[in-house]
């Protein structure tokens, strides 16, 4: 299984449709990749007379791709920061 590891930085700010706040800049910053290595369960696929062996997170869903094709994103760390207006 693939582990990505993420930064994640969102700004908030405040504005007439939405006087709680919501986030309108999230970035994401892949700090980390731990590799699940090479396909266990390679998935045979044919066209006309042509046969190629391709890795299953390429054809199948999530949940029948073996273990070392699936992925798992982590969050490390979550910044907010609120933009406030200045009166000038």
């Amino acid at each position: 299984m693939t582990i990505y590891l993420v930064d994640i930085e969102q700004v908030t700010h405040t504005c007439p449709n939405h006087p709680e706040g919501h986030p309108f800049d999230i970035r994401r910053t892949l700090v980390h990749v731990i590799p699940g290595g090479p396909c266990r369960a390679p998935v045979t696929v044919r066209c006309g007379g042509q046969t190629v062996q391709i890795p299953c997170h390429r054809h199948e869903p999530a949940k029948r791709q073996c273990a070392a094709c699936r992925v798992i994103v982590t969050e490390r760390t979550i910044t907010t920061r609120h933009l406030t207006e200045v009166a000038g």
